[in-house]
């Protein structure tokens, strides 16, 4: 039985450099409840919480605490009065101790008025106590990175609960866990749910919220859609609520198709990487495009790592023309004739310092290897060929990258894979950011390729992109892959396959 309301959001409104992240959002979180919080990318959750917890103050809107109005300044204010995070990624010091990361910033001092030092055999005995409350029993004079990523959690749990926490905010903590260390960590928290604490949790995967939440909210493009109980809110209408239509049963658009499938390219089988990805089957064939579809979270670019050798796989085979091989690191996978147009194109794309031809020529480069060097001369007539072929706008190639807008940093980013004369390329996200001219104009050119012989693997959150282009659509869900459609299936039929597995 739900109690009492602790932390209450008013209207909350925040805008950033004339975008309006959040607009009049309203979010309730009570005593003895886990608390989901959902949506898509951009839906708002993230801005949502650093409102909540005095990262960014709100613009309207008023939070209350105990039905008193707070205005925390800072996280360490939200703290003081009780509300506590723990992030994504374990936000504690891996050289310090365990006791230590639970008391940084607070060591227990001797002496009356705390001023002879710290108290280590204090610290050490109530940072046991505070971790016995979550049922674990460990060293805690042991550097914290001498222990596996799920216990690191636990501890950064701990170090929130030991502030006298009213409220415990969960940021995506089990997006690097196993499920044996999601169910250890659920039963830390109906533990804690049941001693009265009031918890929001964040996470993009359906069936960890339908495990643990009591209550869900659900946020669009910055909007309250709106708070439901549980068992109100069936897996098809939370994904309605999540991307705004209705799951008709709407026969999927044409699209062309591309060249007659040739023979198998990639095989994979059991693919897959613990914590990251469960075993996945997926075939590539020459001249196809095979889209991916599934909600963030799905496991979408932790497939692309593991077939580009960005990540190691620690299950399964993977074959190329039927033989058998195993990519450590991008450079074998290249050398494959494999190319990755990655899902974060300012971080991991472009090198912002260097001109669009330095850019299109690195991945050629790449593959060359240290000691054959592309001259300038070449390096200028394969940029040159490109920025014609595919319509880049600059004023020269050897223009910033930077200075380019951000349709034409994706295409330079889609020359240098082109340049390397890849079999098969990787797209994720491709059109993530850019206008809607820009946006067709790659389309074209990924179908173009296609009919060319190319194996494209598409990868986007945009599920009516998907199906536009794709010859066969992979669907996956919560880090699994649930089935395969057609290519003329709609966006409907997929969310659908995802609803139906959750």
């Amino acid at each position: 039985m739900a109690g009492a309301v602790v932390l209450e959001a008013r209207g909350l409104t925040r805008h950033f450099t004339g975008v309006l992240a959040l607009s009049r959002v309203d979010l309730r979180l009570r005593a003895g409840e886990v608390h989901a919080l959902m949506g898509q990318n951009g839906a708002g959750k993230s801005t949502l919480i650093k409102v909540l917890t005095g990262v960014h103050p709100p613009d309207g809107g008023e939070l209350l605490l105990n039905g008193v109005p707070v205005h925390p300044g800072s996280p360490a204010a939200a703290q003081r009065l009780g509300i506590s995070t723990v992030y994504q990624e374990v936000n504690l010091c891996a050289n310090l101790s365990v006791a230590e990361n639970i008391f940084a910033g607070r060591y227990p001092r001797k002496g009356a008025a705390g001023g002879w030092g710290i108290d280590w055999r204090r610290m050490q005995a109530e940072a046991r106590t505070l971790l016995a409350r979550l049922n674990l029993d460990i060293d805690v004079t042991q550097l914290l990175s001498s222990y596996p990523v799920a216990v690191q959690q636990l501890v950064a749990i701990a170090r929130a609960l030991g502030v006298d926490a009213k409220v415990l905010i969960l940021d995506e903590p089990t997006s690097s866990l196993d499920e044996q260390e999601v169910e250890r960590l659920f039963t830390v928290l109906r533990q804690l749910r049941d001693e009265g604490l009031a918890i929001l949790f964040v996470t993009h995967f359906f069936d960890q919220m339908y495990a643990i939440s009591d209550r869900i909210t659900v946020l669009r493009n910055g909007e309250l859609v709106g708070e439901y109980l549980k068992a109100d809110l069936p897996p098809a209408a939370l994904i309605t609520a999540m991307v705004g239509r209705e799951l008709s049963e709407a026969a999927g658009r044409n699209h062309p198709a591309s060249a007659a499938a040739g023979p198998v390219l990639l095989q994979a089988t059991g693919l897959g990487r613990r914590g990251h990805l469960n075993p996945v089957d997926l075939a590539l064939k020459r001249g196809e495009v095979v889209g991916v579809g599934g909600l963030l979270g799905s496991g979408r670019t932790e497939l692309a790592r593991l077939l580009f050798g960005l990540d190691r796989c620690d299950s399964g085979t993977l074959q190329i023309d039927g033989q058998p091989v195993r990519f450590d690191n991008p450079a074998q996978a290249i050398r494959h004739g494999l190319g990755l147009c990655p899902e974060e194109r300012k971080h991991d794309g472009i090198v912002a310092e260097l001109s669009v031809r330095e850019n299109i020529a690195l991945a050629l480069q790449a593959r060359l290897g240290l000691w054959k060097f592309l001259s300038q001369a070449r390096q200028r007539e394969i940029a040159e060929r490109f920025v014609q072929a595919l319509g880049i706008k600059t004023a020269s190639i050897e223009t910033p990258i930077a200075l380019l807008s951000g349709g034409n940093q994706q295409k330079a980013v889609l020359a240098r894979w082109l340049a390397t004369e890849p079999r098969l390329l990787i797209l994720d996200e491709p059109t993530r950011g850019i206008d809607v001219a820009a946006k067709q104009e790659i389309m074209n050119q990924i179908l173009a390729l296609a009919r060319d012989g190319l194996a494209v693997l598409f990868i986007s959150s945009e599920m009516d992109e998907v199906v536009r282009v794709s010859d066969r659509i992979v669907v996956l869900r919560d880090r699994s892959k649930v089935g395969e459609l057609p290519g003329d299936s709609s966006e409907q039929a997929v969310y659908h396959l995802i609803a139906a597995r959750a």
